[in-house]
């Protein structure tokens, strides 16, 4: 188990840094963007508030970006959802169909170990990956706040970063049950399927009469704009996630210790 393990990682380490950096120093440049555009911010903030519907899909009614804040949840916090979603369908969509797809499956199963043992390796490779994409990501937009000393405010900071995490995984799951049922490369799909999710929430934001569709989005409950200006989320969203999840993760265990017998 631990050379399944360590063999996931020691794969994807190259392209989880490559996402961290790449998200958490995007992060970390318009943080310290917003100091040089910050009497261009305050001028323009209460145009951006009034825009409707495109005010609502990035949280400009509700914090002004004016504020470091404001300008962290309405940019940082897009370029965070997407990356982080992006990365999650990245980590998991190919991970177990990669062994039928590569033709290594015959030497995986000839070790002595089950399939169920095999699944359940390969998600917590996935969560480890998805653990560490936050926190590489988190030390970047802190340092960012640091550099401007600016504070933090830590308990919707990390009510954020939670609701992110639990995103995440709510995605990684549902490609890592897709890639149970796969036997070739669907990383366009895992990737489409993030976009589609993305698009769904900002649509029930800026239409009023589809609304109803933020309920199959995980990017709702973890709206950067919504949680960094009340410090709440949407409880829910939250749990409908976590039970998309564990029926991902069980429809992925049944599938492929299945195959055994297929």
């Amino acid at each position: 188990m631990r050379y399944i393990y360590g063999h996931e990682m020691k794969q994807y380490w190259k392209t989880l840094l490559l996402w961290a950096v790449c998200v958490g120093g995007m992060g970390m440049a318009c943080i310290l963007l917003y100091s040089t555009m910050q009497e261009e911010m305050a001028a323009m903030a209460d145009s951006f508030a009034a825009m409707g519907g495109f005010s609502a899909a990035f949280g400009m009614d509700q914090l002004s970006i004016a504020t470091l804040k404001g300008f962290f949840a309405t940019e940082v916090g897009t370029i965070h959802e997407l990356g982080g979603a992006m990365f999650a369908a990245v980590s998991s969509m190919n991970i177990l169909s990669k062994e039928e797809d590569g033709h290594t499956s015959e030497f995986l199963f000839s070790l002595p170990v089950s399939r169920g043992k095999v699944v359940w390796t390969k998600w917590g490779a996935v969560c480890t990956g998805l653990l560490l994409f936050h926190l590489i990501c988190m030390g970047f937009y802190g340092m960012g706040f640091l550099a401007l000393s600016e504070g933090i405010p830590v308990k919707e900071w990390f009510l954020y970063q939670a609701m992110q995490l639990l995103l995440g995984l709510e995605l990684a799951g549902i490609c890592f049950a897709a890639s149970a049922f796969s036997r070739q490369n669907r990383l366009g799909v895992g990737l489409g399927l993030v976009l589609l999710l993305y698009a769904c929430d900002l649509v029930s934001r800026v239409v009023p009469k589809m609304e109803k569709l933020s309920v199959i989005s995980p990017f709702a409950y973890a709206n950067a704009s919504e949680i960094l200006g009340t410090g709440k989320t949407a409880a829910g969203g939250a749990l409908l996630g976590a039970g998309v999840l564990v029926l991902a993760l069980w429809t992925a265990y049944v599938k492929y210790t299945g195959k055994d017998q297929t």
